[in-house]
């Protein structure tokens, strides 16, 4: 995950322009481009080794970058795209946002493999001990999850239910449960689904003592990882464990995109709110006071509800790939900064 700075310095395979300085200008510029640039050497102190003001060797140094005697060269990993990625984050304000190389065979597959290998890494930079994290129901979590080898020591809550309870073990309770077994702290899974028949069995549901001890967690998390859905079959899950009576009647309102049950139009703004009352799902509300909401999400299919989601500035930091990004730096308008996080449809 983190780029690298290689710096070559050289006085005898300088550009043609550098040939024009004499022998001795040239060896002395070497000299105090690599006292600066390799040593790690203060220009005041290569000012007092050469006898000469600091501001002198500022001018040497700036000349030995405009002459080619100095090159510098930040590199990524290849899978990286450093040039999308800072793209991307400037362009909807987000706090941290990398770019994964979408895989040749599979540029349109929904979250690609290698999205939750490096917000594993991420989350290895973004977590501190003593922190909460949450973790909420998607493929890509569980993704991250596997790939997870370095977490320091905290506690790791499950932010929704499951899309199928009988498959608890293998969807993201094991995602908590290898996450904290990681980082050495507490795991508080949640065994139930993630979506009730109505209102009063949800309810009853978040009152079993397991869910509740969850729930109490919410308002301590200080790292959410979620998963964001495009409003479509086998994309969203919530999707499809509605009906088609249902999914009509929510498609029929603008929904765009999902973000652990909570529902998106293209704008970002929330519509469908009462889905939420039949999920076991932390609250829009809960997400909004978390300091740090990384999203998992690529390709191109994608690309439209990742971008309603991030309008919604419930998240702070995206990992996605280079066919979404593509996308989503020509989407609509330029979105309102991400980190500026009040709710534009209240409460």
């Amino acid at each position: 995950m983190n780029s690298s700075e290689e710096i070559a310095v050289s006085g005898m395979s300088a550009g043609r322009s550098a040939m024009r300085m004499g022998p001795a200008e040239l060896v002395q510029a070497a000299a105090m481009a690599r006292r600066f640039y390799l040593e790690g050497k203060s220009k005041i102190q290569i000012a007092e080794e050469f006898g000469v003001s600091r501001f002198k060797v500022a001018r040497v140094l700036e000349t030995a970058l405009e002459r080619d005697l100095v090159r510098i060269e930040i590199r990524v990993p290849a899978e990286l795209d450093a040039e999308r990625s800072d793209a991307l984050r400037a362009r909807y304000g987000l706090r941290h946002a990398v770019v994964v190389e979408s895989p040749a065979e599979a540029e349109d597959t929904p979250d690609p493999e290698n999205l939750g290998e490096v917000a594993a890494d991420l989350l290895g930079e973004l977590v501190n001990e003593g922190d909460v994290l949450g973790l909420a129901w998607g493929r890509s979590t569980i993704h991250m999850a596997a790939a997870l080898d370095r977490l320091p020591p905290c506690t790791v809550v499950q932010l929704t239910g499951v899309y199928d309870a009988g498959t608890a073990e293998r969807g993201s309770v094991e995602a908590v449960r290898r996450a904290a077994q990681v980082s050495g702290g507490d795991a508080h899974p949640i065994y139930a689904p993630m979506l009730l028949p109505d209102a009063a069995t949800a309810a009853a549901l978040r009152s079993q003592t397991g869910i509740a001890r969850a729930f109490e967690y919410f308002d301590k998390v200080t790292v959410a990882c979620v998963s964001i859905g495009s409003w479509e079959p086998g994309i969203s899950t919530v999707h499809d464990m509605l009906s088609d009576q249902e999914r009509a009647h929510y498609a029929s309102l603008g929904v765009a995109a999902e973000m652990s049950a909570h529902l998106f139009d293209a704008e970002g703004r929330r519509v469908g709110r009462d889905l939420g009352e039949r999920c076991i799902t932390v609250k829009a509300d809960q997400l909004r006071r978390i300091p740090e909401v990384v999203a998992i999400a690529g390709g191109a299919r994608k690309a439209s509800a990742i971008d309603a989601v991030l309008r919604s500035g419930l998240v702070t930091s995206l990992v996605t790939d280079t066919s979404a990004a593509d996308v989503l730096m020509t989407a609509g308008p330029t979105p309102k900064p991400a980190l500026n996080r009040a709710d534009p449809d209240g409460p």
